[in-house]
């Protein structure tokens, strides 16, 4: 297996099927600072767009993948950051359309929406999927922590000038937290801004692996379910994506490491990926412990391992965090509730 710095994958997508993944910035330079965030808290929070990574590189990357192997549902830019931050993100885009029969996606936080060039470049994608998780300013600074100089309204703004201009499909992922948006009333609220944004399919998550803030507490799949009938079209909740075979990617410890860095695992999703036994992905991943390329964190009774960097100093000690999540949960939520005179029930 090839090595690659700017592409990782194909991995198992709950979305996408088998998804090749494009990473164009540093590890976690975002506009946002989501409390939710899989890769944990944003070390370069910006809204300054330029060419984080070499483009030529990443276009020679995807042309050497897809003369070795080639094979994916679809190829995404995601990753490390926040994709439409890199100033020509929109030429990989045409550079898949062009080259690849797999449909190129963008997954996005849709934060930079209101900037013409990016509705532009994003328009090159077969499939834009944005994340939306609040309702207005306060709840955007609550979840999602943004950038200081960006706008609840003029995000959502953009968003809506994008969705008249796109001719694709568009996707829109709510993420909820117990305590902080998870309540029926806002969740409607959240409901009605996704409905002016006319969406193909809405997607409601929840926090499954360790999110950047361990206050962070996951809703059931059966309290999920019970918040579909407020999207239209009904939102569907995501499960665990569970591999049907097809594809298969060569296991080594590099091919790992590769994918730790992008996004947290267990034992299993890291055999389900590589199509290998539940032992051999366990023999990798104690040797990479052993070898301190990778730490461990019990979360929702499940152990996750991720690639530590150097953004990543100190321990990271197996805990169970459900407990705390849940008592810490409810101290936060009651101090937002408590703080914001515009949050009234």
């Amino acid at each position: 297996m090839a090595e690659y710095k700017y592409i990782f994958g194909p991995v198992p997508s709950r979305r996408l099927g088998r998804s090749l993944g494009v990473d164009l910035t540093p590890y976690k330079t975002c506009t946002q600072d989501c409390v939710f965030c899989q890769l944990g808290r944003t070390t370069k929070k910006t809204i300054t767009r330029r060419e984080y990574v070499p483009t030529e590189e990443v276009l020679d990357e995807l042309g050497q993948w897809l003369k070795r192997d080639g094979r994916a549902d679809h190829i995404t830019l995601s990753g490390s950051g926040e994709p439409t931050l890199h100033s020509r993100f929109g030429e990989i885009l045409r550079f898949v359309r062009k080259n690849s029969t797999s449909r190129a996606v963008l997954l996005t936080n849709g934060s930079l929406f209101h900037l013409p060039q990016v509705r532009r470049e994003a328009s090159e994608a077969h499939i834009v999927k944005i994340s939306l998780s609040a309702w207005d300013q306060a709840s955007y600074r609550w979840v999602n922590r943004p950038h200081p100089h960006l706008d609840f309204k003029e995000v959502i703004g953009g968003q809506k000038a994008f969705r008249i201009e796109f001719k694709g499909e568009m996707w829109i992922e709510v993420f909820i937290v117990a305590g902080m948006n998870s309540i029926p009333s806002d969740v409607s609220k959240i409901a009605a801004l996704t409905d002016l944004l006319k969406p193909d399919l809405v997607h409601l998550n929840t926090a499954v692996r360790p999110p950047a803030e361990d206050f962070v507490a996951p809703l059931s799949r059966e309290r999920l379910a019970t918040l579909c009938h407020l999207f239209r079209p009904p939102a569907e909740v995501i499960a665990e994506h569970k591999n049907q075979g097809g594809i298969e990617i060569r296991a080594n410890e590099e091919a790992i490491i590769s994918l730790l860095k992008r996004r947290p695992c267990t034992a299993r999703d890291i055999a389900r990926v590589f199509g290998i036994h539940f032992n051999e992905a366990s023999k990798f991943l104690g040797n990479l412990l052993r070898q301190g390329r990778i730490r461990t964190e019990r979360t929702n009774g499940s152990l996750y391992y991720d690639a530590t960097t150097k953004e990543q100093t100190g321990p990271c000690p197996c805990v169970n965090t459900v407990a705390k999540n849940t008592a810490s949960t409810s101290k936060v939520s009651q101090g937002f509730r408590g703080n914001d005179s515009r949050n009234k029930r």
